[in-house]
């Protein structure tokens, strides 16, 4: 890899990582009914799961789905979430709402 392509690739992953924020579940509800928003594993960051989104890399997002490390949000996980009142982390990455759990 030559090093406009390491600076290409930290650029992409340092625009990722600030955009990245925690969020109340219910700011992110529109995207849940519009199929929009995508759990993603705590085994995987979620910097990099956006960023091969991010460069399309579809090869390697199907084996997290066949793998259930990324999956739809279900309704049952919505509900749960909006009666605890849950922050999750959120990434954008259009369309798709990556979320991940927070402590």
């Amino acid at each position: 890899m030559s090093d406009p392509e390491i600076t290409s690739v930290e650029l992409i992953r340092g625009k990722l990582n600030s955009e990245t924020a925690r969020i109340p579940w219910k700011e992110l509800q529109r995207y849940f009914a519009g199929g929009y928003t995508l759990i993603v594993d705590l085994q995987l960051d979620l910097i990099d799961v956006a960023y091969q989104f991010q460069q399309d890399n579809s090869k390697q997002i199907e084996i997290w789905l066949n793998e259930n490390l990324i999956q739809q949000v279900s309704n049952d996980q919505a509900r749960q979430w909006f009666n605890d009142d849950a922050e999750l982390w959120a990434c954008v990455t259009q369309p798709w709402v990556l979320i991940q759990q927070a402590d």
